[in-house]
């Protein structure tokens, strides 16, 4: 059985590695002394964002969780 937490992550890695890997690529392409380099930092890009996306998205699965954040929603009326 898989934990809450698992699902969440797995949930998140798809938008992260998106968001990082555009990061990286919007850097690296509108910079001009990057852009002369991009065949050699492009893979670099890729594989950071990918290397990035499972412990950035494990640190942040918790906290979109609302009861941590809004315990009063939590409550048992």
């Amino acid at each position: 059985m898989m934990r809450t937490r698992t699902y969440m992550t797995g949930m998140l890695a798809l938008p992260i590695n998106a968001m990082l890997f555009g990061a990286g690529a919007v850097l690296v392409l509108s910079v001009p002394a990057l852009f002369s380099m991009a065949e050699y930092l492009l893979p670099v890009v890729i594989v950071t964002s990918i290397a990035l996306t499972v412990p950035l998205a494990w640190w942040l699965a918790p906290m979109l969780r609302s009861r941590n954040h809004y315990p009063e929603f939590n409550r048992k009326w």
